[in-house]
């Protein structure tokens, strides 16, 4: 019964040993650059103001496929990007036009009509 405790120690030991020896090494590439980006991608990375949701937004699978259906590509990514910024561009005419209306709206509304006076 001696030896079998004794034998217990041994590996309790061995086994704290290892433990710090595996937390030396994750802290070591914790420090990584490109540790911390693949943990920032994958969504693990502690204190990201973002949530931390990282890859399992479908906005992030979406670019990813799309990157990877464009990567030998550069004439359709230059198409693509070039509807992209005509997108945005009337995305944002239509957005000022709306912002404009509701002005023109809300300026109107509080203007007195002349049955009222």
């Amino acid at each position: 019964m001696s030896q079998l405790e004794a034998r217990r120690r041994i590996l309790i030991a061995r086994c704290e040993l290892q433990r710090a020896e595996m937390s030396v090494r994750a802290a070591e590439l914790k420090n990584e650059p490109l540790a911390r980006m693949l943990l920032g991608a994958l969504g693990s990375a502690r204190g990201r103001s973002g949530g931390g949701r990282g890859l399992r937004h479908p906005l992030t699978w979406a670019l990813g496929i799309a990157g990877l259906l464009l990567l030998r590509r550069p004439r359709q990514i230059l198409t693509v990007l070039g509807m992209a910024r005509s997108a945005l561009a009337l995305a944002a005419k239509a957005g000022m036009a709306l912002r404009l209306f509701g002005q023109l709206r809300s300026t109107l509304a509080r203007k007195p009509r002349a049955e009222d006076a």
